[in-house]
């Protein structure tokens, strides 16, 4: 019977390896840009969901197609203005956590 080269190792541990344990800098650089590029790929769910065109979005904000398609493929460029007013404009609702000090405040 051949045996198994391979090793199984998690999510975490591959990211400790390759981009270091959570809360080393480069580890929160990934993860922030992650959560970000969350919110784009939300903004385009939501849209398609009320079967709305990344232009009926923008004259409901008053914006241009080529911001939202800008928004839904990388919000990392977006101000945060701008995005709060997208999710407004389809009727969703928006939380935020904020932790400091390993301590979540609540709003």
């Amino acid at each position: 019977m051949a045996s198994n080269k391979f090793k199984t190792t998690s999510l975490d541990q591959m990211l400790d390896k390759h981009l270091g344990k959570t809360g080393t800098p480069r580890r929160d650089k990934f993860e922030s840009e992650l959560r970000v590029d969350l919110l784009g790929q939300a903004i385009k769910q939501v849209r398609q969901e009320l079967n709305l065109t990344q232009e009926q979005l923008g004259e409901m904000v008053g914006v241009q197609k080529a911001q939202i398609s800008k928004i839904e493929n990388s919000a990392k460029s977006a101000r945060l203005e701008t995005i709060l007013k997208v999710f407004e404009a389809m009727g969703a609702k928006v939380n935020f956590n904020v932790e400091i000090n390993k301590k979540r405040l609540a709003f």
